[in-house]
């Protein structure tokens, strides 16, 4: 910066305090602005992508800065100057990284990849920090300059928006989580379990037994989450935290969730409620195997099913037929294309090939109103409630009673029905069984936490929704996905329009023996094609 101008650190933060005759403030409010200069005071201003030369030349300089510890420097040269400034000097302040050697490499157009070298010190303890990460530069909107594109990311690819990186002594000890098996269960092998483990950690670290150590970690200082940790400079004692995954399933959960982008799986024991397994492959990192809430499509007809059957509507072997359209309330709803009408059909016939139309029939039978869904949904599925207490967050299901069109909509999984895999996998749980028992994540011995309730099902009802499932995994829609698995099997598939999304999302739950699992999918379209495979590999391993 110009002489005369100081720069000093306030709570973490780089002020810039101006000194001396003839450096002028708009100087200063450019450097920090990142997007003024030259253009904005009349001269030429550039335009276009920047060029290669540009993309190189403001890179060095950034990256020269940024080894130096500057942090206003190295803010001027992108384009939020203000936030990236705040994030470059915690860097150095609150995480204490320091010794930075950065290595570009191979540009790709405007994009520049680099590699990180550095150690973190704190109170006598020094370990080295290697990572990669990327950044983009682009001409700013105003000044013409070539400037880098600032997003948290740039600083370390964990960081979001709102994030900082701080070293201290952890908050929480650190557990060592321990699967059914004994096995231990790291975020290294088991990826998708890295939110999953953090919550734990926060909630079970001291009950653990552990002491706590000092560590580098990603504050979501804007979101309600744990820290996320980067870098162990010493462990303390970890505290040893039994669960209820199972490492086998997991593994497959794992495995099969990355056959499809923004897929999502929870595998559970119907007989105990034990969580076997929960992965996510999503961009955002976001748990929505416990957490989504978004409408679960042809699944929620096991739960249509019982109702019918609970209220004396119908049974599996007694009438729901199948027309071509079905109108409610002046809106009218159709199958999937090619699916053939069936007057003549049973609710078994129509479970199984997931007919919208024989459902949207029966929904204004007496004695059914608007709250009957609802109430079958929490009193004997357990959803709805907002009080499961599975050991880490979780959406318990929302089961509105609507009128309208909505009371159709909801039937066949769309309205204003909102669900997650961790539901549907304990929905069908509780229809093969007749049981609601609460998934859980750790045992409630632990902490003495209430599990939630319902009274489940009467036993012709499970029997008759059991049944439908095993004709709909060896018969109907669910059969391409679960050929090949042996035992007592079965399914219900589920496609679900959401707004904003040019394709349905893709649902599939299903059971084999004392395992039941759900998958949601945004990719793949119908349930069969897309979220069965990934339920039926995680099955497989089940045994």
């Amino acid at each position: 910066m110009g002489r005369g101008v100081k720069v000093a650190v306030i709570g973490g933060v780089f002020a810039v305090m101006v000194g001396g005759a003839g450096y002028g403030a708009y100087n200063v409010v450019s450097a920090l602005d990142g997007d003024g200069g030259p253009g904005a005071a009349g001269a030429s201003v550039k335009s276009g992508p920047p060029s290669a030369d540009e993309v190189e030349e403001t890179a060095g300089k950034f990256f020269a800065a940024w080894e130096k510890g500057d942090a206003a420097t190295a803010a001027s040269h992108t384009n939020n100057a203000s936030v990236a400034t705040t994030l470059l000097a915690a860097y150095g302040e609150e995480a204490h990284i320091s010794g930075v050697e950065i290595t570009p490499g191979t540009a790709a157009g405007a994009s520049v990849p680099f590699t990180v070298k550095a150690k973190v010190s704190f109170e006598g303890t020094t370990k080295p920090l290697t990572y990669k990460s990327t950044l983009k530069v682009v001409r700013g909107e105003t000044s013409g300059r070539a400037l880098v594109d600032w997003q948290p990311s740039v600083v370390h690819p964990s960081l979001k928006d709102g994030d900082t990186l701080v070293t201290e002594e952890s908050a929480t000890p650190q557990i060592e989580a321990v699967g059914r098996g004994g096995e231990v269960l790291t975020q290294e092998k088991y990826p998708s379990l890295g939110p999953v483990l953090a919550t734990l950690r926060e909630r079970y670290g001291a009950e653990a037994g552990g002491t706590p150590g000092v560590e580098l970690v990603v504050r979501h200082t804007a979101q309600d989450a744990p820290d996320s940790p980067l870098l162990t400079l010493s462990k303390g004692e970890p505290g040893k935290l039994h669960t209820t995954l199972s490492a086998g399933v997991q593994a497959a959960a794992e495995k099969a969730v990355k056959r499809y982008g923004e897929s999502s799986v929870v595998a559970i024991r119907p007989s105990t409620g034990e969580v076997l397994a929960v992965a996510n492959n999503r961009a955002d990192g976001f748990n929505a195997a416990f957490q989504g809430r978004v409408a679960p499509g042809s699944t929620m007809k096991i739960i249509t099913a019982a109702m019918l059957i609970d209220n004396g509507v119908t049974s599996m072997n007694e009438p729901a037929p199948c027309p071509s359209t079905a109108t409610w309330k002046s809106q009218t709803f159709k199958n999937l294309t090619g699916m053939e009408p069936n007057e003549g059909a049973t609710l078994g016939n129509t479970f199984m090939r997931s007919c919208n139309t024989g459902f949207i029939k029966l929904v204004d039978e007496e004695p059914l109103t608007d709250s009957s869904l609802t109430q079958e949904a929490q009193e004997r599925f357990g959803l709805g409630g907002d009080n499961w207490q599975t050991g880490i967050v979780s959406f318990d299901g929302r089961v509105p009673a609507s009128g309208g069109p909505d009371r159709a909509a909801n039937a066949i999984g769309q309205g204003v029905v909102q669900m997650n895999p961790l539901n549907m996998a304990s929905v069908t749980a509780t229809a093969i069984t007749g049981e609601f028992r609460q998934p859980f994540l750790v045992s409630r011995d632990l902490d003495d936490r209430e599990f939630a309730t319902a009274k489940g099902l009467p036993q012709s009802t499970a029997a008759q929704l059991k049944q439908m499932m095993r004709l709909t995994a060896t018969q109907g829609t669910g059969r391409p996905a679960m050929a090949g698995l042996g035992g007592d099997i079965g399914a219900k598939t589920g496609s679900a329009e959401v707004d904003g999304q040019t394709t349905s999302n893709s649902w599939f739950t299903g059971f084999r023996n004392d395992v039941a699992a759900a998958a949601m999918t945004e990719e793949g379209g119908h349930g069969g094609d897309a979220a069965g495979p990934i339920v039926a590999d995680v099955l497989r391993a089940g045994g």
